[in-house]
């Protein structure tokens, strides 16, 4: 059995080839039951917060040609009271097995895979609906998935100048001074990057916006919204979240990861359609629609349509990303 470290899934996975193989995957499908949530009550007894296992599992059957399908799953905790103990609140694992024999073939750290397919769905969602000549970017968030998602839009599009909000000021200062140095080289052209302090001034003028944060009030209203833009909400994972408001979601052409996901899940839609703002119709294709051909993105020379793409994540991308950094680094 192959054991993957974070450093080593980093190294192993190229954002374009993971787009790709993403995108691959959301063409072909698989089967992927939906998550399982387990809560555990107050594991630190009275007074604590509970915990919660998370199940995510998907599969691939064998193909012609003597292809072996997939089985992988990936098991996360959430301890929200780990701070108390100076420990991460989350932690994960993907495990990798052969699809004819049950076999292990991997273990895989999931934090870092996660943060990978993350942002390259959002980079696979960009390829469809944001502008081919968006130039600059917004940053809402200044965690762990800002830099990953900063990086991937950088290489979908020719982004030429980053702005970067956060809560705290010196969080986003610091990000985008490390950017500096480290955004040019990845992308292979100069890039301006900088932390704002505007958040609705570079909402209106950034040509794509993406937010990743915990946020349970809107950070991007519809009125500082202009024609052409795309806008990515990665974070509000839970229907409690919102990153958007209901003008935003209304005005917009929204497209999701998954049906089933984002219309049970992510808050910005779940919301949207609770206060009556929008109905389920209103979402436009996820992204086995866009793979398939099925739906239709961005036209193009299409420069007055606002695109909004709202993801919560899906198994399907945590096997794409494992199988490629197994094969990447078997080569």
């Amino acid at each position: 059995m192959k054991v993957l470290s974070a450093a080593e899934i980093d190294a192993a996975l190229d954002d374009l080839a993971l787009i790709d193989r993403l995108d691959g995957l959301f063409r072909a499908g698989c089967e992927m039951p939906v998550r399982h949530h387990h809560p555990i009550r107050e594991p630190l007894g009275a007074g604590s917060s509970d915990a919660m296992l998370l199940l995510m599992p998907a599969w691939t059957t064998a193909q012609p040609g003597g292809v072996s399908g997939r089985v992988g799953v990936k098991v996360v905790t959430v301890f929200p009271d780990n701070g108390k103990r100076s420990l991460p609140s989350i932690y994960g694992q993907y495990l990798l097995l052969d699809g004819s024999t049950g076999a292990t073939l991997a273990l895989l750290d999931g934090t870092m895979l996660t943060k990978r397919r993350t942002a390259c769905a959002s980079g696979l969602a960009s390829r469809y609906l944001s502008r081919s000549d968006a130039a600059s970017l917004l940053m809402i968030g200044t965690g762990a998935l800002a830099p990953e998602l900063i990086r991937v839009h950088a290489k979908v599009r020719p982004i030429r100048d980053v702005a970067i909000w956060g809560r705290t000021a010196k969080q986003a200062e610091a990000l985008a001074e490390s950017l500096s140095a480290s955004l040019p080289e990845a992308v292979g052209r100069p890039v301006t990057v900088r932390a704002v302090s505007d958040r609705r001034a570079a909402v209106h003028e950034a040509d794509i916006v993406s937010c990743a944060t915990l946020s349970k009030v809107p950070l991007v209203e519809g009125d500082w919204l202009r024609e052409g833009q795309h806008v990515d909400l990665v974070g509000a994972y839970t229907p409690q979240m919102r990153e958007s408001d209901d003008r935003a979601v209304q005005r917009a052409r929204l497209y999701v990861d998954t049906r089933a996901g984002a219309l049970k899940e992510g808050g910005d839609v779940v919301q949207a359609i609770a206060s009556g703002a929008i109905t389920e119709a209103a979402v436009v294709a996820d992204l086995f629609e866009l793979a398939r051909r099925e739906r239709t993105g961005r036209a193009p020379g299409d420069r007055t349509s606002t695109t909004l793409f709202k993801s919560v994540g899906a198994a399907l991308e945590d096997l794409a990303a494992a199988e490629l950094a197994v094969e990447a680094t078997a080569r």
